[in-house]
């Protein structure tokens, strides 16, 4: 089993790895990391960079936490593809950071969260920032 963290370089990215990181440390599993960013996009501000990727290994190690960071692109939903990996790795949680949107933003743009969080055959643990 392995612990699973959705990330993009965000504060609530960021409240997410540092909840798997400890999520993994308290079940004793590897974490793994998803930075997917979408195929086909010129540029992405989803992907994580450098000095971010360093920084989420060496705290992985400062706590004994072995770590599989995966940054392949995904086509398609974000959510689509998380729920994939979780049945890949056969996590035994996936973690997610949130975002507070309105009601009416939900409606008119959905959320990848939302549907982690309704489709999901695992538990979810979701935090804000």
């Amino acid at each position: 089993m392995t612990v699973l963290v959705g990330y993009v370089p965000t504060p609530e990215g960021d409240a997410g790895f540092s909840a798997a990181l400890e999520e993994s440390r308290r079940r004793g599993e590897p974490l793994v990391v998803l930075n997917s960013p979408r195929g086909g996009a010129p540029v992405s501000t989803d992907v994580a960079p450098e000095n971010a990727v360093r920084r989420m290994h060496e705290r992985a190690e400062e706590h004994g936490v072995t770590l599989d960071l995966r940054q392949h692109t995904h086509t398609g939903d974000a959510a689509d593809e998380v729920l994939r990996v979780a049945q890949e790795v056969d996590a035994s949680v996936i973690v997610i950071g949130m975002r507070k949107r309105s009601p009416v933003g939900k409606l008119l743009m959905g959320s990848s969260a939302q549907r982690i969080l309704l489709d999901a055959d695992r538990p979810v643990l979701a935090v804000k920032p």
